[in-house]
């Protein structure tokens, strides 16, 4: 039985969402925050949510920040942090959250591009000075919010915003480009993706979540709106390495963990270090998206876990497409990113933007709620939305005659040897299947003869025999690979480079290494 808040649809602000919860479950925990000692672990509830993110908006209103204030912040997943972010939505601030591994010239593009005029910042942080660097890049209003908050009577706050619709977030493409772009959301398009997990997930009040990746990442609003539609808890981790946070997962009862591919693998190479007894006893559900999720690692993870793993598709413009959900299918699960909520169109098209039948490989394009509003200081809408309003993502994919979404590629990512295109996924699919596979990403290099050579780079597991061309080729072709898809560079690297939010593997700068003379 669910005790969800109403229709969010109904809620036009977050901030809405937040009294409407705190109103109706106030002494249920929301916030678990999980230290390295247990005895330093905090918990707040909802009604406390409410209460502090009032009197931090009230002393942020007294420094001086207003509805339409720009304020930027580069913080760690804390229980301050979510505060921080809850008092500017009070306020009806223009936040711009920053992932707190980015440095001066990754901050310092986006402090001016948003026009900032505060940053909050954590002070030293595992290791680094994020006070001296803003003064360094010469940011505006900065104060230290790591373990305090600015502290006022909100007898002093104007009414919180009633319009859901105005642009009030500004998220920061994840990395996978060497050119990051402001992405504009409002209230109400991140409430429609945090609906959208929540109903695909099919969670309960005695579910226990949990935030292990940045909060500063588009996923974590959305990750927050679920706990105040459903009303449960999620434990914080401020540092997610294992072995170290297993404990936090254990002690606290995580229902629900995940973030995206790469953190699945993580959980399945500390379970096979014991695989007679279950890495988390209480773990029912992997979810996440962000990254491509071979089939294998899904049967991996049912057969080795003992839960399930459903895996759905987002991007900083979208924060949730579509979502698979415990009740569809193995093969769906394993196969498919989910299907769509009723609130978002998923249509696949030609390039110029004819539509195409299920079963059909295109590109994907959408329109709903979640759709961000376009790009900060851009104006070439054209190039971001086509003539019908639908988003041009640059993924290439299909939907199935049931409605749930395959994605084969990027654009990018099709590579194209001897006039023929190459799914760089497909490969990787297959390859994964080996067991001297860590992780593997497929790309295309130019080549003078074949206009691209396909180029496989490997990240190889703790202890495993370093893996041949021929061995690789061999395997491919056992799985039915056609031959003019198989590669013809093998290279083994000890990591492949990632960004710092969902650990999404970066190509481009794969591209930029191997294509070197």
């Amino acid at each position: 039985m669910t005790d969800t808040v109403t229709d969010p649809s109904s809620c036009a602000t977050l901030w809405e969402l937040v009294s409407r919860r705190a109103d109706r479950t106030p002494d249920a925990p929301v916030l678990i925050e999980a230290a390295e000692d247990p005895a330093d672990d905090r918990t707040l509830t909802f009604g406390a949510l409410r209460e502090r993110a009032e009197r931090a908006a009230a002393g942020l209103y007294a420094m001086g920040v207003r509805p339409g204030t720009v304020v930027a912040w580069q913080l760690p997943t804390r229980i301050e942090t979510v505060l921080l972010s809850l008092a500017l939505a009070r306020i009806g601030a223009v936040q711009s959250p920053v992932i707190p591994f980015y440095r001066d010239r990754e901050v310092g593009f986006a402090l001016r591009e948003a026009k900032a005029g505060f940053f909050a910042v954590p002070g030293v942080w595992r290791g680094f000075d994020h006070t001296a660097m803003a003064a360094r890049i010469g940011a505006r209003g900065v104060f230290e919010a790591y373990d305090s908050l600015p502290d006022g009577d909100p007898a002093v706050l104007p009414p919180p915003p009633a319009d859901g619709t105005s642009v009030r977030w500004i998220y920061w493409t994840s990395g996978t480009t060497s050119d990051p772009k402001g992405v504009l959301h409002t209230d109400r398009s991140l409430i429609a993706g945090g609906t959208c997990l929540a109903d695909a997930l099919r969670l309960t009040p005695a579910d226990v979540g949990s935030i292990a990746f940045p909060y500063a990442h588009i996923g974590g609003p959305d990750y927050l709106v679920m706990l105040l539609l459903y009303g449960f808890p999620a434990v914080l981790f401020e540092k997610f390495a294992l072995p170290g946070a297993l404990d936090g997962y254990r002690r606290h009862g995580v229902t629900v963990a995940g973030g995206s591919t790469a953190f699945y693998s993580l959980f399945l190479a500390e379970q096979r270090k014991d695989p007679g007894t279950r890495l988390i006893p209480t773990l029912r559900l992997l979810a996440g998206g962000g990254a491509p999720k071979p089939p294998e690692i899904y049967h991996a993870v049912v057969r080795e876990l003992g839960c399930q793993l459903t895996h759905g598709y987002g991007m900083t413009e979208v924060p949730m497409i579509t979502m698979g959900s415990p009740d569809d299918t193995p093969e769906n699960l394993a196969t498919t990113e989910g299907r769509p909520p009723r609130t978002m169109s998923v249509r696949i098209t030609t390039p110029d933007g004819t539509p195409l039948p299920a079963g059909t490989d295109g590109e994907v394009r959408l329109r709903g709620e979640a759709v961000c509003r376009g790009y900060l200081g851009r104006q070439d809408s054209a190039e971001v939305f086509d003539a019908d309003g639908y988003l041009i993502t640059g993924d290439l994919g299909h939907l199935t005659a049931d409605g749930h979404l395959v994605l084969t590629g990027r654009s990018k990512d099709v590579i194209i040897r001897k006039g023929e295109n190459i799914s760089a996924k497909e490969i990787e699919d297959l390859l994964h299947l080996l067991p001297a596979v860590g992780d593997v990403a497929v790309i295309g290099l130019p080549d003078p003869e074949r206009g691209e050579r396909v180029c496989a780079v490997i990240e190889q597991p703790p202890g495993a025999a370093p893996l041949t061309l021929p061995q690789l080729t061999a395997h491919l072709r056992a799985q039915g690979l056609s031959p003019h898809k198989l590669p013809e560079q093998l290279e083994l690297v000890d990591a492949l480079p990632r960004n710092d939010a969902l650990r999404k593997v970066l190509k481009y700068r794969l591209r930029e290494r191997y294509s070197r003379p």
